[in-house]
């Protein structure tokens, strides 16, 4: 049983040419983004180990970082649902990392944390309050692609840091 796509996109790009493409290898965050089911999922997964490396940094360097990785992930997302010929196609996942890193911001890198802002990030990723749906369904190219999943990481990372405020 195969747990990865065999072809990805209208474009039918093999798995080989994601991983060997250097803007899409990071647009499916690291591969992560590969998996049949829930890639969102497991790009959020992939982007834990990235949080707790730069956690490990200032406060200003991490904000620094994740800035970066939400502009450049504009652009990241937008050549890779071009290379794809598909908008914001599930295994991009780049704006699910950006995303965990949004909710993240100041908050020290404990397991409870990670776990508690995981859940809160996909949560919000997936139900998609107003104006997260909005977002998702009116803005295109790779700021759409990317605007969603920061708008979910600002509401997760304002819920994570009120109920740790209350823990």
């Amino acid at each position: 049983m195969n747990i990865f796509l065999n072809e990805v996109g209208r474009n039918k790009l093999t798995p080989k040419q994601i991983l060997t493409d250097p803007v899409l290898f990071l647009a499916f965050g690291f591969g992560s983004g590969l998996a049949k089911k829930a890639p969102g999922t497991f790009g959020t997964v992939a982007g834990i180990p990235l949080y707790l490396l730069i956690a490990q940094t200032d406060l200003l360097v991490y904000s620094l970082l994740t800035l970066l990785a939400t502009v450049v992930g504009i652009w990241i997302c937008d050549v890779a649902a071009k290379k794809l010929g598909e908008h914001d196609f599930g295994g991009i996942v780049w704006d699910e990392i950006a995303g965990l890193l949004i909710t993240m911001w100041a908050v020290p890198p404990t397991w409870q944390n990670v776990g508690l802002g995981f859940v809160l990030f996909r949560f919000f990723d997936i139900v998609k309050p107003w104006p997260i749906k909005w977002a998702d369904r009116k803005v295109q190219g790779g700021f759409g692609i990317m605007l969603d999943d920061v708008l979910a990481g600002v509401f997760a990372a304002i819920l994570l840091w009120a109920l740790r405020s209350w823990l």
